[in-house]
């Protein structure tokens, strides 16, 4: 499996939760499989993102696109951090 992290602070996690509700189909047309959406401790707008993906390279082409670096514009996101990871285990205890 795939997954993409995705760390960044939003101007407003309620303005940019609306955004991203409204490109979940383009989201999962492009490949996104499964995702999670986490908040640091202290700073609701301090988001964590995290999917599953078809592919790395349908994710990169899609995080990497001009309609996606258009949308993070439009829904306040501030210095995207993106990290490609292949899973090797999984477990729960």
């Amino acid at each position: 499996m795939q997954h993409v992290l995705i760390i960044h602070e939003v101007a407003s996690y309620p303005a940019w939760k609306t955004v991203f509700d409204q490109a979940a189909a383009i989201r999962k047309e492009a490949g996104e499989i499964s995702y999670r959406l986490l908040r640091f401790d202290r700073d609701a707008n301090h988001i964590v993102h995290f999917s599953a993906w078809s592919s790395l390279d349908a994710a990169r082409r899609f995080f990497e696109s001009a309609e996606l670096v258009e949308i993070r514009r439009q829904a306040g996101v501030k210095a995207p951090e993106f990290l490609y990871l292949h899973e090797i285990e999984q477990g729960v205890l």
